[in-house]
């Protein structure tokens, strides 16, 4: 798996909010050996953060920490920050990988996986990917409050389309529909879901959704 950024960007500042220092430690080494990504300081609370001078690009985050925080709480706070989050956690507790996911993180990586699984998500969210993996997938799907959102067939194929990757120009030249066709069609897909209070602004959102929803392919596990 690739950690490559694109070129000619600045390296990636990761901070990472742990309990435990020996885990600070490879990670450390392991984001240190890493081009185009840089330590930049690890913390044992969200708050420790906040107060310091340190502006990362993104976070990793462990979902239980001990000062008592929630995982909710600690996401929203980095996300007030516009820091976005990666959930590295043992995922030993469902409803807490449930409730990261629905708050936002790009992604979640078990501690018990390989080392490559991490080095793959820190690459896609340089990249601006969603960090996806089975765990990831498997936490939104049972979330029981999701809102069902019916689309027509045609709108299915185009979030198809447009959620695994395609620009609006490729889908309609694929579908044999203009690229105003496409934005119309986003538009009213994108309405949809805000209208059953799921947010769809960004491609991201919208492959959670097309995700939740069952119109892409669950990821496989990342090796």
């Amino acid at each position: 798996m690739s950690s490559r950024m694109p070129e000619g960007q600045p390296p990636l500042s990761v901070v990472f909010i742990d309990d435990h220092e020996i885990v600070a430690v490879a990670i450390r080494s392991t984001i240190d050996a890493l081009p185009g990504f840089g330590f930049a300081g690890w913390f044992t609370s969200v708050g420790q953060l906040l107060a310091s001078q340190v502006l990362p690009g993104l976070v990793l985050l462990d979902l239980n920490l001990a000062d008592g925080s929630t995982p909710v709480k600690n996401i929203e706070q980095l996300r007030n920050a516009a820091w976005p989050v990666i959930a590295y956690t043992a995922g030993e507790d469902p409803y807490a990988l449930r409730r990261a996911a629905k708050a936002g993180v790009l992604g979640i990586v078990l501690k018990s996986a390989p080392i490559a699984a991490l080095i793959d998500a820190l690459g896609r969210a340089a990249r601006g990917e969603v960090v996806a993996s089975s765990e990831w997938a498997g936490a939104i799907d049972s979330d029981p409050d999701l809102a069902a959102v019916r689309l027509t067939r045609q709108e299915q194929v185009v979030l198809e389309r447009y959620a695994s990757g395609m620009a609006a120009k490729s889908v309609g030249v694929e579908l044999g529909i203009s690229e105003h066709t496409v934005e119309d069609y986003l538009r009213r897909i994108r309405n949809q879901y805000s209208g059953g209070g799921r947010n769809a602004g960004t491609k991201v959102d919208l492959y959670k959704r097309a995700l939740e929803d069952g119109y892409l392919p669950r990821p496989r596990l990342l090796p």
